[in-house]
């Protein structure tokens, strides 16, 4: 070991003269750890609400959807489709028909998004899990029914236990109107109510669920459909569902686009990207503040070593190794800091994932705080509290020297 760090590593667990040198060498040593742990443990939450999200988010949005790039609707056909029926890592295919469509229940009116589904929609869709009330089910005999967001049947009254029916009116396609009878030129269907279920807020504001030929019924269509979903098999990694994406986009053709989940909400997924950021740079600046006190830590040992100062200087020491001992030393005091948060955050997250000890308050989708520990997010945050924790350090140990060398070093 060279001299500069076996001398700062000295002068790190040695007893100072000045009691008052230990003290704030320690409170900054527990400041770092504690806005140490602080990020570690903020980002993981926030990786917790992120992945519930998305998991929610999976409930509506397949892992891939085929949609035309012109024009709302167009027929399901193609080798592409033979292709995704017998490919291994795909666990079901489904047609969906849907548009904006003007909703009247027992006198109240608004606009929802209709989404007509087929049959494999119905029996595999995760939805099941979000139903609050009532049975998820689309048509029994002849009867045919609607799944209704909980926000959009707490907005126009609607629950699965009465016995009204919901009316859904569209424009006719061809365009035709009559002056005697205006309800002559607009598409109507009937359906009751069959369950109303709650996602998130902003889809459970306007989605209802129906079967796809309610929908084909009241759009005026036959075999056109608005998208193709695709979900693929339990334990598909990115790169499989990259891969078939690739392929059914070769074998579509130009005239259709073949979309992932974050190509499926954009703007959802990177205003999450940007709010982690947030969050990051945030608690790195808590961190850096929490730093400073390493440099006035630093100061004052500066002030108690002139005299060692001199000797080592007398010795031969070079100015930028007497410097690098005050450098070090104060990035020590980090390091240690650093390394206690990161025990200490790793180890409050693996509980929390492990018991859920933290309990949520209120009613929310799940009972305890969410928490997922990422690896890349404890290296990004060592690494970024070491090199603050480096150039606060650097700053004051730039001051030896600076003086006139004829007298000795004076803070």
């Amino acid at each position: 070991m060279s001299v500069p760090p076996f001398i700062a590593l000295r002068y790190l667990f040695a007893r100072k003269s000045h009691n008052v040198i230990n003290v704030v060498s320690a409170i900054s040593a527990a400041g770092m750890a504690v806005g140490t742990a602080a990020l570690i443990i903020i980002l993981s939450v926030y990786n917790g609400f992120d992945s519930l999200v998305k998991s929610m988010l999976g409930s509506v949005e397949p892992d891939l959807m085929i949609l035309p790039r012109e024009g709302k609707f167009f027929v399901p056909e193609g080798p592409v489709y033979d292709w995704l029926y017998d490919c291994p890592q795909v666990k079901n295919v489904s047609t969906v028909l849907q548009d904006n469509v003007f909703v009247e229940y027992e006198g109240n009116r608004g606009t929802a998004l209709v989404k007509g589904v087929d049959e494999i929609y119905s029996q595999e869709t995760p939805i099941l899990d979000y139903v609050t009330g009532g049975e998820f089910t689309l048509t029994k005999g002849e009867v045919r029914y609607a799944a209704v967001g909980e926000g959009f049947a707490s907005s126009m009254g609607i629950y699965h236990g009465f016995v009204s029916h919901i009316n859904m009116y569209y424009p006719d396609r061809e365009g035709r109107y009559s002056a005697l009878n205006p309800m002559a030129s607009v598409n109507s269907v009937r359906v009751w109510p069959s369950c109303e279920f709650a996602i998130n807020s902003e889809l459970d504001a306007n989605l209802v669920i129906v079967a796809r030929d309610v929908m084909q019924e009241l759009l005026g269509l036959d075999d056109e459909v608005s998208a193709v979903e695709i979900r693929m098999a339990e334990g598909s990694s990115p790169r499989d569902i990259a891969a078939v994406q690739a392929k059914a986009a070769e074998l579509a053709g130009p005239r259709f686009r073949v979309l992932d989940r974050m190509q499926q909400n954009p703007s959802l997924y990177k205003m999450l990207r940007y709010e982690k950021v947030a969050v990051y740079l945030i608690m790195v600046f808590i961190v850096l503040i929490l730093g400073f006190s390493i440099f006035g830590s630093l100061r004052m040992l500066m002030i108690e070593k002139e005299d060692d100062i001199a000797t080592l200087r007398a010795l031969g020491v070079s100015l930028v190794d007497v410097r690098r001992i005050f450098t070090l030393e104060g990035w020590f005091i980090t390091l240690s800091g650093m390394l206690a948060g990161l025990a200490l955050g790793v180890v409050f997250c693996l509980i929390q994932q492990a018991t859920g000890f933290i309990r949520m308050p209120g009613s929310y989708v799940v009972d305890a705080y969410p928490v997922v520990l990422e690896l890349g997010d404890v290296i990004v945050s060592a690494l970024s509290i070491a090199a603050l924790g480096y150039v606060i350090a650097l700053i004051p140990s730039r001051r030896i020297g600076a003086e006139d060398s004829t007298r000795s070093y004076r803070a």
